[in-house]
């Protein structure tokens, strides 16, 4: 096909996406700027094919710490999809949450909450009140009701997603103890620290039953329960956890890395 045509964009996407997970984002970066080219050569500025590269650059450039970049990217992608599939489309709530959590990580909750909510109403109409998306919706949504201080709001979000996932995806699935660790976050933040204690004991199980006892999503938990043991008094079981999560972490991580300086810090603050 030559270097410039559609089907090489679809491919150096694809390439684009694995660079990503593998932790490559100036590689992924890199293939979603040429797939962007290539499309826009082919098909001109507003066709989904390009939406759909601009949506990608846009996560790996908030990835990146560009967040107004990857606000601009996913303006742009919104636009256009929005155009061509119409204002309520479940492709526009995806745009709409990529939207909503740029702006969160930006500061601005009240654009959050209202990118968020607008998605959630898309997904609703399209999927029915179960569908895992909206189940993310919800979460994305309570997240931002955490952010903005409204804590039962917050609550009620969680317990509501993690009702769709168990439903949808079964108790064990690695979703399922995210919303498990949010609700668990909320509980701490209203005190319930005994409820906070079991949610993350919960999610933790998950997590180690999924990826292994020394994976570093395993350590995030082991240090959220660490935090709610201190705050429980029991400052022993809390240094055992930090002394754990940090020794998975600087499995992964460099000395200087925020996760690990993170969970140090809380080890020297005991």
């Amino acid at each position: 096909f030559g270097p410039d045509h559609p089907n090489v964009a679809i491919r150096v996407n694809n390439l684009g996406n694995v660079l990503q997970d593998l932790g490559d984002h100036a590689g992924a970066k890199a293939a979603y700027e040429r797939a962007l080219k290539i499309d826009e050569a082919a098909f001109g500025p507003d066709h989904p094919n390009v939406a759909r590269d601009v949506n990608n650059l846009g996560g790996v450039l908030g990835d990146l710490g560009d967040h107004a970049g990857a606000k601009a990217a996913y303006e742009r992608a919104l636009k256009i999809w929005e155009k061509s599939l119409g204002p309520d489309h479940p492709q526009v709530a995806t745009g709409v949450n990529n939207l909503g959590s740029v702006l969160k990580a930006l500061g601005d909750h009240a654009g959050a909450k209202a990118a968020f909510e607008r998605a959630l109403k898309i997904d609703e109409a399209a999927f029915g009140p179960d569908h895992p998306s909206v189940a993310i919706d919800v979460n994305n949504l309570g997240l931002v009701l955490q952010a903005l201080g409204d804590h039962a709001g917050a609550k009620a979000a969680y317990e509501r997603a993690l009702k769709i996932f168990e439903k949808q995806l079964g108790e064990d699935h690695p979703n399922v103890a995210t919303l498990v660790n949010n609700l668990g976050n909320v509980l701490r933040d209203l005190g319930d620290h005994a409820g906070a204690k079991a949610a993350y004991e919960r999610a933790l199980k998950i997590w180690e039953k999924s990826f292994g006892p020394d994976h570093p999503q395993v350590a995030a938990g082991v240090n959220n329960l660490g935090s709610v043991l201190r705050a429980l008094g029991d400052h022993a079981g809390a240094k055992a956890a930090y002394e754990r999560a940090l020794k998975i972490l600087e499995k992964y991580f460099p000395p200087n890395h925020p996760h690990v300086k993170l969970v140090r810090g809380n080890l020297e603050g005991l």
